[in-house]
Formats: C-alpha cells, sequence, structure tokens
C-alpha cells in the first residue's frame, strides 16, 4: 500500500515524475549505485532520474543509460553562499521526491532547503533527521553487497509509492557498441604490438586511496604466474597519479609480455578500454567496479576488516564472472601479505584462462 502521508507519492498519477537520487561519493561507490539506478527507471519507466554526483564521477554518470540528467554536486568544501544557491537550484527542479543512497548531513540539509516533499535516506547518524523517510539498513555490519542496499533504498520508494511490479535488471549495467569496442582492441593491439589472438589480461595496481591492496611484489607473483590456454598478455593499467606504481610493477614483470596503459583521456575512454579486457585483476577500486558494471571477467582482492569485506564491495557482474581474494581469517583485518600470489594465479588461470 502507498504510505498514507501528508503528500501525494502516487508518481503514475504525474505524466513524468522527477526523482533525484544522490550517490555523491568515490567512483567505486557510485558504479554501485548501478543497479539501483536500472531498478528505479526499468520498474518507473515513465520518470524523470537526475543524478546527484561527485563532478570526478560526471563522465560515467553521463554514459548511464537509465539516468536522464546529471547534477554535479558543489561539494562539502564549498562556502555557505554556494550551498544555498545550489539549494534554490534544486528547488527549482520541483523534484517529487529525492532518494539519498549516501546521506550526509550537509546533503541531507540542501535537500529540506530544496523543499523537495518525499525524500528517503538510511537511518544513520544525525543525517537521518531531515529525511521524511529512513530505512534502516546497519550497512556498518556489512551483511549485503553495497549495491543491494542502494537498490534496498530504491524498492523502498517503489513501494512506498504503490508500485506493484518492482524489476532488478541483469548485468551489465553499462555497455557499448560491440563493433567499436572490438575496433579499439584492434587498434590497441596494435599500437603495441601485441599478437593476436591473445586474452588481454588488466592488471590495475592502483588502490586510488580506498580498501587495502596488494603489494606490488604480490601483483608481479600474480603476473608471472598466470597460465592460459591460447595465450595472453599482460596490460598493467594506471589512472592519474598511478603511473609511478604501474611502472615499478612493469620492471618487475619485465620477463612477462606486458603493456603500460595510462588513462589520461578521462573515465569515459578508461572505461571504453576496460570493456575489451578478458580479465580484470585488481583491489576494491573504481575501475573494478567499472568491469563490473560492463559485466567483464574480474578477481578482486579484500581486506578482512568488516567494512571493506568482499561480500560488502562486491562487484556487479554476474557470479561466474567473478572471483575474490581475502587473507587467511587468522590475519589481521588490514593485513593483505597472508593472500598466496601462487594460490591466486592458479586460480584465476583455472577459472578465467585455462579454456
Amino acid at each position: 500500500m502507498p504510505w498514507p502521508g501528508a503528500y501525494n507519492l502516487n508518481p503514475m498519477q504525474s505524466a513524468k515524475p522527477k526523482i533525484l537520487v544522490i550517490r555523491n561519493d568515490k567512483l567505486g561507490d557510485f558504479m554501485l549505485a548501478w543497479p539501483a539506478f536500472a531498478t528505479l527507471k526499468q520498474s518507473l519507466p515513465n520518470c524523470e532520474l537526475h543524478a546527484l554526483v561527485n563532478p570526478y564521477t560526471a563522465d560515467m554518470a553521463g554514459l548511464c543509460p537509465n539516468i536522464d540528467q546529471v547534477i554535479l554536486d558543489p561539494g562539502a568544501d564549498a562556502g555557505l553562499a554556494a550551498q544555498l544557491a545550489f539549494a534554490r537550484t534544486l528547488r527549482e527542479q520541483n523534484y517529487s521526491a529525492a532518494i539519498t543512497l549516501f546521506s550526509t548531513t550537509r546533503t541531507g540539509w540542501l535537500l529540506m532547503l530544496a523543499g523537495i516533499s518525499y525524500r528517503l535516506a538510511p537511518a544513520t547518524k544525525i543525517a537521518q533527521l531531515f529525511y521524511h523517510r529512513r530505512l534502516r539498513q546497519r550497512r556498518s555490519r556489512s551483511q549485503k553487497p553495497e549495491y543491494v542496499y542502494n537498490q534496498d533504498l530504491v524498492i523502498k520508494y517503489l513501494q512506498d509509492t504503490g508500485i506493484d511490479t518492482i524489476r532488478q535488471p541483469a548485468p551489465p549495467y553499462l555497455e557499448f557498441d560491440q563493433d567499436e569496442t572490438n575496433q579499439l582492441r584492434e587498434k590497441f593491439c596494435q599500437a603495441h604490438q601485441i599478437p593476436q589472438p591473445r586474452s588481454l589480461v588488466f592488471i590495475h595496481p592502483g588502490s586510488g586511496g580506498s580498501a587495502n591492496n596488494l603489494s606490488l611484489e604480490q601483483y608481479a607473483q600474480v603476473g608471472r604466474r598466470l597460465e592460459s590456454s591460447a595465450g595472453h598478455h599482460v596490460v598493467i593499467s594506471a589512472g592519474p597519479g598511478e603511473l609511478e606504481q604501474a611502472g615499478a610493477l612493469g620492471e618487475k614483470l619485465a620477463d612477462t609480455p606486458h603493456t603500460l596503459y595510462h588513462s589520461t583521456d578521462g573515465l569515459e575512454a578508461f572505461a571504453r578500454h576496460i570493456a575489451f579486457a578478458d580479465l580484470f585483476i585488481s583491489g576494491s577500486t573504481g575501475p573494478l567496479h567499472i568491469a563490473g558494471a560492463l559485466n567483464r571477467n574480474t578477481a578482486a582482492f579484500y581486506p578482512l576488516r568488516r567494512s571493506a569485506t568482499a561480500l560488502r564491495w562486491q562487484t556487479t557482474n554476474e557470479v561466474l564472472k567473478r572471483a575474490t581474494f581475502s587473507p587467511p581469517p587468522a590475519a589481521d583485518q588490514d593485513d593483505m601479505s597472508g593472500i598466496d600470489p601462487a594460490a591466486v594465479a592458479r586460480a584465476i588461470s583455472e577459472k578465467f584462462l585455462l579454456v
């Protein structure tokens, strides 16, 4: 049944209800919101879905097929005048609802000032006081994947508004034209003199300052020990500020055929390269979750710390397309040294490359 509150929450009574969804933190967090965007848009196809995002993730938001308009967050460092001006801008959009997937006190305050009549967020911390509707999730317990927590909020909104048919689309959540992807792969292989056909195994050693990661030596041992049936080539990928780290890994892979790919043309270009990867190996970081949204094969490394586990930060690709590795149970929660590169390489090879 619809929520019997003081507001008209039935979006079917509007020709095109306008809904604001907020996920304005890091790249990986934002990519894990894509199943929620898909659930909302495909369950309520007549809605106009706007996404409030961090400017860094705007290029990726522009690629999302379920987002109709991207709204840039001025950020916590913007002054009071800028924050108030932004709240007025949101008010002018006349949103019928706002769903906050990641809530801060500032975000809740802005949405309240914007006068949005239906405001939903997780029931956490002081920020929840700025919302009419709250969903208790207890994310700190990490009992579900982050993308499921995001979807649960969208489903709560749909239930509140009386939507009976809730669709939860399957991956991929991001797709590029296959002919364009094939042409880019061919151009990349020609430019780097990579013989074909060979599997392209991306190893991304950077972490963007997020979850704990393997050491370069561990990554090098994994790369050196990979085996494949038809041959493979390692592509060491690096984003902004990660070139030195990637180059150091390349030196450790001196006897293993490899190419260094430094992404300098923005996130869309990086995503288009990830789209032709046969396998993407990394820690729990933004590019990994781009690979997940693209439904590529992924192998990822997670610490034991409860807020950063493999379950909580699971990628959104199909189950059979992902492999996860963590230290042994007795290890310190942030110590990744217990992950055995030889065992990892063997498991990855058997699952993805020896076919």
